[in-house]
């Protein structure tokens, strides 16, 4: 199975729900989507339907798991082989209380054995590809000897890509907000692990917020992961495919996404408990910049929690978008929703 990793959408916790990937795929036929992290708890003695379950349309996309003992993240490699995911990612990069207590996420990074047992008895029981997502170091950890030990330590061990964080985090000391935002970046650490370790494929993630700077970092490695940027202002993906992809489909315009969600939103309200700010919450960010965009964020978000609150809501919020300038195409679309 060959994934194409060039553009990837980061794994984030409350964030990459099955609803935002299938928003964000309304954008970009083309770039790798991936879950939030799904403890290998959580599926071995909860309900693994609700975690793993999403619409056919999100391929390519990924599963990233949570976990540190190797016979556990195998058994939930086994459950999730029923959902043919296109790639199971092992989460050695988040620093949060909540993940360190579990023995796993980026303390791992100090653990270079113990990940290896883990890809080792994921590879054997996945039917996807296995790959990590590391930050480039922890604590007091020197830098790069540091990084090249453990990415190579885990590549003996069967795994061949990298997704790199370019950021350290410190376990002690900082919060999960703060280690995405005061420790620096450091690219080079990244690219430099690309020159040593040609073999491997090595993704590059942390601080990336445009495609100009994302073309940048693929002169020096394989692929380029995008995360907040993505969710904050996700229509800066519509031109992902064209310009990474050699894919001349035109993309569809703002108002073409609102209306493809429509019947989705629509079927996710019929099912038990659904709720309209469960799907709204990840569309806010589609008319960043343009003028109506702070309206259209304010109708939804103080509508959306009505018990009655359905499509009706959505429909209305558009009404408040004074300025559609991207293309004719969405002038002549934002008139027919309007209408509708």
């Amino acid at each position: 199975m060959t994934v194409n990793r060039r553009i990837s959408i980061a794994p984030m916790m409350d964030w990459t729900d099955r609803h935002d990937r299938f928003f964000l795929r309304l954008i970009s036929r083309h770039a790798l989507l991936y879950t939030e992290m799904v403890t290998t708890g959580a599926l071995i003695h909860g309900d693994a339907h609700r975690h793993l379950r999403y619409n056919d349309g999100e391929h390519p996309v990924a599963l990233q798991l949570g976990g540190s003992n190797p016979d556990d993240l195998a058994r939930a490699c086994d459950i999730a082989n029923a959902y043919n995911y296109d790639e199971i990612n092992l989460n050695c990069g988040c620093p949060s209380d909540r993940v360190q207590n579990g023995a796993f996420g980026a303390c791992l990074m100090a653990q270079p054995d113990t990940v290896a047992n883990c890809i080792r008895a994921m590879a054997a029981a996945s039917n996807a590809p296995v790959t990590v997502k590391n930050r480039i170091g922890i604590d007091d950890q020197e830098d790069y000897p540091s990084l090249k030990r453990f990415v190579e330590t885990v590549a003996n061990a069967g795994c061949k890509t990298f997704i790199v964080h370019a950021r350290k985090a410190w376990l002690n000391g900082l919060s999960p907000k703060e280690n995405r935002e005061v420790p620096p970046l450091k690219y080079d650490l990244v690219y430099q692990l690309k020159q040593d370790l040609p073999e491997l494929e090595i993704i590059i993630n942390g601080g990336i917020k445009t495609l100009d700077e994302t073309e940048m970092h693929l002169a020096h490695v394989d692929g380029v992961m995008i995360g907040r940027e993505a969710y904050q202002n996700p229509y800066i993906l519509a031109d992902i495919d064209r310009r990474f992809y050699n894919d001349a489909t035109t993309p569809r315009t703002r108002i073409q996404v609102v209306e493809d969600m429509l019947p989705y939103i629509d079927a996710h309200l019929a099912e038990p408990n659904g709720m309209l700010g469960h799907v709204t919450r990840h569309i806010l960010g589609l008319f960043q910049g343009l003028r109506g965009a702070k309206q259209w964020r304010r109708y939804i978000s103080e509508n959306a929690h009505r018990k009655d609150a359905g499509t009706d809501v959505v429909r209305a919020a558009l009404a408040r978008i004074t300025d559609i300038s991207n293309s004719d195409e969405d002038r002549t679309a934002s008139n027919e929703a309007l209408r509708a």
